[in-house]
């Protein structure tokens, strides 16, 4: 796509949303390669985001819009640090980053977009902005000046970002993980096989999970975080049974369900639902949302028709949809929206764990703060326990109390958020968080460590430790050993033969964290 866009060497590139789904490794190396067009070709380049860490870190000046029209405008490092539109304040509040705490909940922007149908002659963020008086609603503000170079819309400007609010976690995760054990995954093997030729002669296998073991608490977020390619997605679908694993176990609530077949299989599969990834192609377009909510009871026979009916209107009201828009087909809803769709269509049946794969991946930030605060809503309400697949690694910090960290097919780290996020051990973690936009221009700009280099083939991964390939610190042991998951803190192991941190020892009744 980078390449059809400059083969006429142009002087602008428009560069529309060219890193949304991307993980966080090839979404850095995609940026550099726009820096270095725009240096070498003298290039201008209007890049589309709504990633405000990829804003920070990689532009001059910023035009924020809302409903058609500028809100706001400066160049990148005053418009973060001194913004004067309510909406711009919003925007970055709405943004999970590490400097927030995980438990304290997102600030969203209330409300809809005004309907562009119609004429506007007053301000258009009025509606949804708490510093709005009545000027607000009946006129539309003309720009006003701070220096020469930043112009905004606004009545009442405030000044600069709000406050952060922080908050330890540490005796929520405990607490967590003194719950009981809902899911037991026991040394997880899933394997693709290869074939070729007119016969589909078998010639080698894809690698996808390897020797993987991890527990999930009642009530937990376990998040999956990791590359494209890693996994994450297929252990996911192994844990809700939309494929069978090759070898290991799956414990759900005391049953292997990866041995259940038959009735058994049915009946386990309604307390383990997935959010799938794409809100867009994971809705049926040919159903009405009431029919595409209402399928999961009618598969398990739970309820009568009219029964059924009034759980969608229950569950459309539980995730913030009026229940008399059941009758619209999903193409009449915006992203958000259907987000919330397959938000409630998992908790049809009132599972006991979801499946969460990149649930917020292709959503704006404040819509994306609304799901995510609806889900540890719903959370905690529920006892529900989640699963979060996400390469986006502030959204899973701020929704998981354990994470896991995926490379090739194997955990090579795992811990309770705090500590793999603030104090990492595997040089692989420590690579993805350098790698990871962050909404602060300064911090943005600053020149950290990255993963280089590609993913190895999962049909033939490299021998001993699998990231030795492409690790700052391996050496020849590497390649001939691969290192064993050890202790690193009560809820933090890692598998390095030449970690960032030393190893600890833990007394034998601690919880040593979440996988054997």
């Amino acid at each position: 796509m980078i390449a059809m866009g400059l083969v006429c060497e142009p002087k602008l590139l428009i560069a529309d949303e060219p890193t949304t789904a991307l993980d966080v490794t090839i979404q850095a190396q995609i940026l550099d390669i726009f820096d270095q067009l725009r240096t070498n070709l003298n290039m201008a380049v209007i890049l589309i985001t709504h990633d405000m860490g990829v804003i920070a870190g990689r532009t001059d000046r910023v035009v924020v819009m809302y409903a058609g029209k500028v809100a706001e405008e400066a160049p990148t490092i005053e418009l973060f640090a001194q913004m004067r539109h309510p909406y711009t304040q919003a925007l970055l509040a709405s943004v999970p980053s590490i400097e927030t705490a995980t438990k304290v909940k997102l600030r969203n922007i209330p409300g809809a977009p005004p309907d562009l149908s119609r004429t506007i002659t007053w301000c258009r963020f009025s509606p949804r902005c708490m510093h709005a008086t009545d000027q607000c609603r009946q006129e539309d503000p003309a720009f006003s000046q701070l220096g020469e170079n930043h112009r905004f819309a606004c009545f009442h400007p405030i000044d600069g970002p709000a406050a952060l609010e922080t908050q330890t976690q540490s005796s929520e995760v405990a607490k967590v993980l003194a719950a009981e054990e809902i899911v037991t995954v026991d040394r997880l093997v899933k394997e693709f096989p290869i074939r070729k030729g007119i016969f589909k002669r078998h010639v080698g296998d894809v690698h996808a999970v390897s020797d993987v073991s991890f527990k999930i608490h009642q009530g937990e977020t376990f998040g999956l975080v990791g590359e494209s390619g890693c996994g994450k997605t297929t252990i996911g679908r192994l844990v809700v049974g939309l494929e069978d694993a090759t070898a290991g176990q799956i414990i759900f609530d005391g049953m292997d369900v990866s041995k259940a077949r038959g009735a058994n299989a049915r009946h386990s599969r309604k307390d383990r639902q997935m959010m799938f990834q794409d809100p867009y192609s994971s809705l049926n377009p040919r159903m009405r949302v009431r029919e595409i909510i209402r399928e999961p009871l009618a598969v398990q026979k739970i309820g009568t028709k009219k029964e059924q009916y009034v759980r969608v209107d229950e569950l459309m009201l539980a995730v913030g949809l009026d229940p008399r828009a059941g009758q619209r087909h999903p193409h009449e809803f915006s992203g958000g929206q259907r987000q919330r769709i397959g938000l409630a269509r998992a908790l049809a049946l009132n599972p006991k764990l979801i499946v969460a794969d990149e649930p917020v991946s292709a959503l704006d930030v404040s819509i994306q703060a609304q799901i995510l605060n609806l889900m540890k809503d719903l959370q905690a309400e529920r006892g529900v326990s989640f699963i979060m697949v996400s390469h986006d690694l502030a959204v899973v910090y701020y929704m998981a109390d354990t994470i896991g960290v995926m490379y090739l097919g194997k955990l090579v780290e795992v811990g309770d958020a705090e500590s793999v996020f603030r104090t990492p051990v595997h040089p692989y973690t420590q690579g993805l968080l350098d790698a990871m936009p962050v909404p602060d221009p300064v911090e943005a700009r600053r020149q950290r460590s990255r993963v280089t280099g590609e993913l190895p083939s999962a049909a033939n991964p490299p021998s001993g430790c699998r990231f030795r390939t492409r690790c700052p610190r391996a050496q020849d042991v590497c390649a001939t050993e691969e290192p064993p998951l050890e202790s690193y803190g009560p809820t933090h192991i890692a598998a390095c033969h030449f970690p960032l941190r030393q190893k600890v020892e833990v007394t034998p009744h601690a919880d040593a964290s979440q996988t054997s």
